[in-house]
């Protein structure tokens, strides 16, 4: 498995048999070292919430690449009025669970807001086990003790901005709720207003999960984890 970190809270992850992308924002992402029209490869799309720094560029890349487009019902519903084939919307809510190429995908809660419906994470867990929750924006929640109960969690990707977003500390317990294994910090850097490295971060690990590995990623490149 590859992840590359697009910058922001955009991420593609590449399996053997699946291309998968959450959150795809590359226009007006000045963080993004590409653009949408840079992706070779799309077979899934995982949207969390509606905000524009998160929807992206959903309807273009589900257009060219055939691709499914994941997200809660109302967000689904507003994406096919907007022009997204009906039999490329997957609308979901909290708790469900599907599966493609044979990767399960679970809609968690997520604490935050959204144009439409309501925010959300996702579970992934791959072929081979390995599982990713990917949290969306959000704040903290206790609730994570539950995932991290209910999933064997390899991988998180929490946000570290702050302002919008859990902050280093509560990120760092975060992972202590979750018991994951590694953290890929996300939502920092990318507007002057959050965060802007992931130090902080390396500090609160050390003192709330230090059996938590932090996986700083270099935006655009692939990096196999």
């Amino acid at each position: 498995m590859k992840i590359t970190w697009n910058g922001h809270a955009n991420f593609t992850i590449r399996t053997d048999n699946a291309t998968i992308l959450i959150d795809p924002f590359f226009v007006g992402n000045p963080a993004a070292q590409s653009t949408h029209k840079d992706i070779d490869a799309c077979d899934l799309i995982l949207v969390t919430h509606d905000h524009s720094d998160h929807i992206g560029q959903t309807l273009e890349l589900a257009a060219k690449h055939d691709a499914e487009v994941v997200a809660i019902f109302d967000i689904i519903q507003s994406l096919i009025v907007q022009g997204l084939p009906e039999r490329l919307g997957v609308g979901m809510n909290i708790g469900g669970t599907i599966e493609r190429l044979g990767i399960s995908v679970q809609m968690v809660q997520a604490i935050h807001s959204s144009t439409t419906g309501n925010p959300a994470g996702y579970i992934i867990t791959l072929p081979d086990g390995t599982c990713i929750y990917n949290s969306g924006d959000t704040g903290l929640f206790g609730d994570m003790e539950l995932f991290g109960k209910l999933n064997d969690i390899d991988i998180a990707m929490l946000p570290i901005g702050g302002r919008f977003t859990m902050d280093a500390k509560q990120a760092a317990y975060a992972c202590r709720l979750l018991g994951c294994r590694k953290v890929i910090p996300q939502h920092w850097g990318t507007w002057p207003i959050l965060a802007q490295n992931t130090e902080a971060m390396a500090e609160q690990l050390a003192l709330l999960s230090p059996d938590t590995e932090l996986v700083e990623l270099e935006i655009g490149k692939a990096t196999e984890i």
